[in-house]
């Protein structure tokens, strides 16, 4: 749409893309200088947009920028088909060339190619692999290999980086990755993806493979002074206008997130003839609620009385000491071990986050939702 002041709901670029400067700098000079990265925030927090935007001002005729999604990839072979492919696609000017690297680079393996009306972006490559052959090694040797043949430097960006987690065996997986990656001398990785508590797990574990990988970046909000600046500019740039008072509970009012910023200023620009009231902006809050309600029925309907009693009691600015005598007969959590039990169900569904010992609920939309609720029930 043009003109459309606000983006939600999907990675933003250009004018819709704000503040971010400092991160844009580390992420950039990381790319640069073949450092690394492992990068993580809570869902919708702006990881993609952030990416794709670097991407953009590092990519260069000596340094090729390799971005795949593995969101779909439900196993180790799917996840080599993946790879395998956008290494060749994002690295070939043309399909001659693309062809060539495949025969050149994959020469064991004979890749069997599906290509539709444009080959150079709709094509799919499906791998013969042997597990326990040298196969694997060659797929994942790729990028170093044509990095070194044509002069250059990779780097290979993989959102939703957690799906590794979820596959058969995967630490004797996450083993071999890190094994050939961690030598590559001219390819280096951007990893991230959108559950927070499992690409913490991935990294953080020092049991796991992946523990200190590299550099890693943990996004914060962005401020709400630069949020302020950002939908006022936006308003002006439509011939509308909103107070900072205003554009001010917009931040406040979802807690700096990102995606609700720009819809909740969404909504309020909708409702906006030309300077947004507090009518205007009521409107837009119950707008946003409504619009996310299914959802959040969705995520809670077979949530326990346990769980639903700890949703309460965060909605109720409880946030630690869960499990004090006093807490645990008013919310009646049933026992402290049971507490363990509820914390750790809701975080695996990514319901509640904890940081520095507190525990929040991870979206604050469903904290405005929870909070109607339970006023009404």
């Amino acid at each position: 749409m043009e003109n459309k002041p606000f983006i939600f709901g999907v990675a933003t670029s250009g004018d819709n893309f704000t503040d971010r400067e400092k991160e844009t700098a580390r992420l950039l000079s990381n790319f640069t200088h073949g450092v690394n990265t492992v990068l993580i925030s809570p869902r919708r927090w702006g990881k993609t947009s952030l990416v794709k935007k670097v991407c953009k001002l590092a990519q260069t005729d000596k340094l090729r920028i390799v971005y795949l999604d593995i969101f779909s990839c439900r196993t180790d072979k799917e996840f080599y088909d993946a790879i395998a492919s956008a290494v060749l696609k994002q690295t070939s000017s043309k399909f001659d060339e693309l062809m060539e690297n495949a025969k050149l680079f994959l020469s064991r393996i004979s890749p069997k190619f599906t290509i539709g009306a444009d080959p150079m972006t709709d094509f799919s490559m499906s791998l013969e692999l042997n597990p326990k052959s040298n196969d694997i090694d060659e797929i994942l040797q790729l990028p170093e290999k044509i990095a070194q043949k044509k002069g250059l430097r990779i780097v290979i960006c993989i959102d939703e980086f957690q799906q590794i987690a979820e596959f058969k065996d995967s630490k004797t997986f996450q083993k071999r990755l890190r094994t050939i990656w961690q030598l590559q001398q001219s390819v280096s990785y951007c990893l991230f993806g959108s559950k927070k508590h499992l690409m913490n797990e991935l990294f953080e574990k020092k049991s796991l493979p992946f523990y200190k990988f590299g550099d890693s970046i943990y996004l914060p909000k962005i401020s709400t002074a630069d949020w302020i600046l950002y939908i006022c500019e936006r308003f002006e740039s439509t011939g509308k206008s909103i107070s900072k008072e205003l554009a001010e509970r917009v931040c406040l009012t979802v807690d700096n997130h990102s995606s609700y910023v720009q819809q909740l200023a969404w909504l309020l620009w909708i409702q906006t003839d030309g300077e947004a009231t507090e009518q205007n902006f009521a409107d837009a809050h119950k707008d946003l609620i409504d619009q996310n309600t299914p959802l959040f029925e969705k995520q809670t309907e077979n949530l326990s009385a346990y769980q639903m009693n700890f949703l309460r009691a965060l909605v109720d600015g409880v946030h630690s000491e869960f499990t004090s005598a006093e807490i645990l007969l008013k919310y009646q959590f049933g026992s402290s071990a049971n507490v363990s039990t509820i914390k750790r169900a809701l975080i695996k569904k990514e319901i509640i986050e904890t940081e520095n010992k507190q525990v929040q609920l991870a979206d604050p939309v469903m904290k405005l939702w929870l909070k109607q609720e339970f006023a009404n029930n």
